[in-house]
């Protein structure tokens, strides 16, 4: 039986009274419209099958670190200056190949420091000519793993016609005429600019975050910035990107809990001036509240254009608040069987002053016995003046409409788990009980583990995300147990001890205990049962963020069984600004372990650089190309369609138009 030819409008109707198979040959025909069509993109798949699988480069626990960050995506874990010295070796001196990385990495900065002298010596010309023929020497190293389209599409733009002569290299007289038409209106300095850009976006397929992209460093808003920009970027949800989550749904406890790491990090900047986010209400409740409070255990880390003191009574009414809100939220959810940390009922207090707490049976002294804003009879109530500070700083929230566009991006290229061939990527860790079974939550009435867990959770935050501020529910409530729930795979201990820290001496009481995931993970067949509950081969390698790598301590980041790897990329100053990222190349799994970094004005001024020590983590016997890739089998399926609507058209069941 034949399909009558239909037009765009008709097809598209008409999908709901086809089968299964007609109904997907008609939507591919609104594609490809003709058997010529369909046959050349069948053929040009096919082909892409035989180039090198894609480079991706993965970054984890950036923390606010905006500078670090970019540099470390711009010079692709060391990657470029490595390709720089292989293929250039022999055209650049020392101090050229500097400069040339320093335009690389950073060309608006470099080339605004270099263009004084570069136009005094009289050879802006010859400079912009061959740093554009030096940049496209190593665009064509690069391109050659990438459909002609891929490519095309990365340099769309005022400098297309150019960039594709020098990718052509056929025609260099006709390349040098264009620049110095560019050079009139001062457009040759854009190109080198966008040269530089299309090396960059080259040099990796594709770019993955394993979570946390704020907190502790200067601007999460700028982080979130960067990776918008890169050309394929996905993101794996950490607990702290959570918060933030939260607090722009205008969920009170994951609110006060970006306050309060705001506060404790001195980050003002980025709520103020990247969100637009107004702190000033904090310091009118210090004021009326807080005012003759020496808050001595609560003086923030770094400098800022606060006063320490008005900083650390911030931090203090910042954190009473979180308390009195989780305790609220907390006794609504008895499933989740964590009512033993709503503490503030369990403080004694005699003459106004809180003299002693219980926690888990034991009586401890408090070491800040003021709490003005605590009523002993109702110890989880806001006061007036708390009541009306939340008010306007949870306005604040949700009407940002940076933090808005931040976290709607956040949610759409963002999960909880994924997989790169045999490669696992999760953030934390698959919570499990110290024998290894897999621990279980109650999600939307289902009792899930595992995978079933992190996929359940994942539908309760975007279907959070699509209700909005003005629907805020329980909903709300999932994503901050998913910051720091006992359970949660995003977090992975039993507990955030933030109050005992803050009110007691005793260490003990301080410490937070790890999941029994992160000392199972050095047993090779734990592994391997994890990896086949996502559907994994025994060849499986995990990989997670979140924790970092105490080397100091003897710590490293390949577990000992050899397939799970931890890569905390360490960015945040607090955590000695060191850590790993992870390069999967066609041929080999590298682990890049990295140093601090000295700044952009030394990469220009001085040619630093981060030189990180990479290590082989494993080695493939053959060249992979895309055809030993999931995306392959994805590529074998789209073939397989197109031959099957060739076919169609060729006998008529599918009119050619």
């Amino acid at each position: 039986m034949h399909t009558p030819a239909l037009d765009t409008l008709e097809q598209k109707s008409s999908l709901a009274s086809l089968d299964s198979h007609d109904a997907h040959l008609a939507a591919l025909a609104l594609h490809f419209k003709s058997a010529e069509a369909a046959a050349i993109e069948a053929a040009a798949l096919r082909a892409s099958l035989v180039l090198p699988r894609g480079v991706i480069h993965v970054i984890s626990d950036v923390h606010g670190e905006d500078v670090k960050l970019r540099h470390v995506i711009n010079n692709a874990s060391g990657e470029l200056r490595r390709l720089v010295d292989r293929i250039l070796a022999t055209k650049l001196t020392e101090a050229e190949r500097a400069q040339f990385l320093a335009v690389l990495y950073y060309p608006r900065e470099a080339i605004n420091r270099f263009s004084r002298d570069i136009v005094a010596s009289g050879k802006r010309h010859e400079w912009v000519h061959r740093t554009l023929e030096l940049q496209f020497e190593i665009v064509r190293e690069l391109r050659a793993q990438y459909r002609r389209v891929h490519f095309e599409a990365l340099i769309t733009g005022p400098y297309r016609e150019l960039f594709i002569e020098l990718g052509s290299g056929q025609r260099p007289h006709y390349v040098r005429a264009m620049l110095e038409g560019l050079m009139v209106d001062d457009r040759d300095w854009g190109a080198v600019r966008a040269g530089a850009r299309l090396v960059r976006n080259l040099s990796c397929e594709e770019l993955l975050v394993i979570g946390d992209l704020g907190d502790r460093g200067p601007r999460m808003d700028r982080v979130i910035d960067t990776l918008m920009r890169q050309p394929q970027c996905e993101v794996l949800w950490g607990n702290h990107d959570m918060i933030w989550l939260g607090a722009h749904l205008g969920h009170e406890p994951c609110i006060l809990t970006v306050l309060r790491f705001s506060a404790r990090y001195r980050r003002a900047s980025q709520l103020e001036e990247g969100y637009g986010i107004l702190t000033t209400p904090l310091e009118s409740l210090v004021r009326s509240c807080y005012a003759d409070d020496p808050a001595q255990r609560f003086y923030a880390m770094g400098e800022g254009h606060r006063d320490s003191l008005t900083v650390a009574r911030m931090q203090k009414a910042i954190a009473i608040m979180q308390f009195k809100a989780e305790g609220q939220m907390i006794q609504k959810h008895p499933e989740w069987n964590i009512d033993h940390r709503r503490l503030l009922h369990k403080i004694r207090f005699d003459n106004g002053k809180a003299i002693a707490v219980e926690i888990d049976g034991v009586i401890h002294l408090m070491a800040d016995q003021i709490l003005p804003t605590i009523n002993p009879a109702d110890p989880y109530a806001y006061n007036s003046e708390e009541t009306a500070c939340l008010a306007r700083l949870k306005e604040s929230f949700t009407r940002s409409m940076k933090l808005r566009d931040h976290m709607e991006w956040m949610v759409k290229h963002g999960g909880m788990w994924t997989r790169r061939d045999e490669v696992l990527f999760f953030h934390a860790c698959v919570p499990v009980n110290n024998d290894g079974s897999l621990q279980s939550l109650t999600v939307d009435g289902r009792e899930v583990a595992g995978r079933e867990m992190m996929d359940a959770l994942t539908s309760v935050v975007r279907r959070a995300m699509r209700k909005r501020w003005f629907a805020i529910d329980t909903d709300a409530d999932w994503i901050w147990y998913l910051w720091c729930g006992p359970r949660s795979p995003l977090f992975g201990k039993d507990a955030i001890t933030t109050f005992e820290s803050s009110f007691i001496d005793d260490k003990a009481t301080h410490k937070e205990h790890k999941n029994a995931y992160f000392d199972l993970m050095n047993n090779a067949d734990f592994i391997k049962r994890i990896g086949r509950d996502f559907g994994m081969g025994d060849d499986v390698l995990i990989v997670n963020g979140h924790v970092p790598v105490k080397i100091e301590k003897g710590e490293q980041p390949i577990k000992s069984g050899g397939n799970a790897i931890t890569i905390d990329g360490a960015f945040s100053q607090a955590y000695g600004d060191r850590g790993y990222t992870m390069v999967i190349r066609p041929d080999r799994i590298d682990l890049a372990e990295h140093a601090p970094f000295s700044g952009v004005s030394h990469v220009i001024d001085h040619g630093g650089d981060i030189f990180p020590t990479v290590t082989s983590v494993r080695q493939f016997p053959t060249l992979r190309t895309i055809a030993h890739t999931r995306s392959g089998v994805i590529i074998n399926a789209r073939i397989t369609a197109l031959e099957s609507l060739v076919r169609a058209y060729h006998e008529g069941n599918v009119r050619q138009r």
